[in-house]
């Protein structure tokens, strides 16, 4: 297999005195879509917050296109093709849609791609044309995480890392949004990593995912063969003969290479 676009080597970040993600290690290849699952406070966010500048980790490295990449500025990152669509979408509720979609673009200076690029967006998310007019706040939880997703298709990326983007989000409406992000790395080659709960829908998406608890990596694998691993249906899926669901942890480590 080909050199990882994004990799990350023993990455320990922290909030203050707590050591929030302990030594990650993770690769995204060029065309893959990379689901990171696992409960809330496993350090999904936090680590998604390091790859894109947000946090500095005290350790690690993370090289992207074989440049090191650790501790630089958001705006670097993102002008390295890196685009990060926060958990709670955290649109700009008083602009309008295209203005949101603009400041998507806000680093570039080819207009007639930039043109180019926002009737790509209404082709993958025809509601966001009908309301470009309307202020941002005014839409609903669904169309807002089409606009954030859509705002960061205006920076050209070459690899997105979605966080939570099922967040609140009814069935169907995930179901829409994720079969989008399937034909975006389908149609336009997107490289994904993906920050997710819904471990179904993720490992559905997925090419291949990672399994996070209390900051560790405990287990990695293609898509498929974690949707068949015992663990992810007991503990994520829920499939168990009494139907129960259980949060305890797991008790061993199991990695498929």
């Amino acid at each position: 297999m080909t050199e990882p676009i994004l990799k990350i080597r023993n990455v320990e970040s922290f909030y203050g005195a707590i050591m929030a993600i302990r030594g990650v290690s993770l690769d995204v290849h060029k065309g893959q879509i990379v689901s990171i699952l696992g409960a809330n406070g496993a350090g999904k966010t936090t680590l998604m917050k390091t790859v894109s500048g947000v946090m500095d980790p005290e350790k690690g490295q993370i090289t992207f296109d074989g440049q090191d990449i650790q501790g630089a500025e958001p705006h670097k990152v993102v002008q390295r093709g890196i685009v990060h669509i926060p958990e709670g979408r955290e649109v700009f509720p008083l602009l309008t849609v295209d203005e949101n979609l603009s400041l998507g673009a806000y680093s570039r200076k080819d207009k007639d791609q930039i043109e180019q690029d926002r009737e790509l967006v209404f082709s993958y998310f025809p509601v966001l044309k009908d309301r470009r007019g309307q202020e941002a706040g005014t839409l609903s939880g669904g169309q807002q995480q089409m606009l954030a997703i859509g705002r960061g298709l205006m920076a050209r990326p070459r690899i997105m890392l979605l966080d939570e983007p099922s967040l609140g989000l009814s069935p169907m409406l995930v179901q829409e949004i994720f079969e989008i992000l399937r034909r975006l790395n389908q149609e336009q080659k997107m490289t994904m990593m993906l920050v997710e709960q819904n471990a179904h829908a993720a490992l559905d998406l997925a090419h291949h995912g990672y399994v996070m608890e209390v900051g560790r990596i405990v287990m990695d694998g293609s898509a498929e063969a974690l949707l068949k691993s015992e663990d992810i249906q007991n503990f994520y899926l829920g499939v168990r003969e009494d139907g129960a669901r259980e949060n305890r942890r797991w008790k061993r480590k199991k990695t498929w290479r």
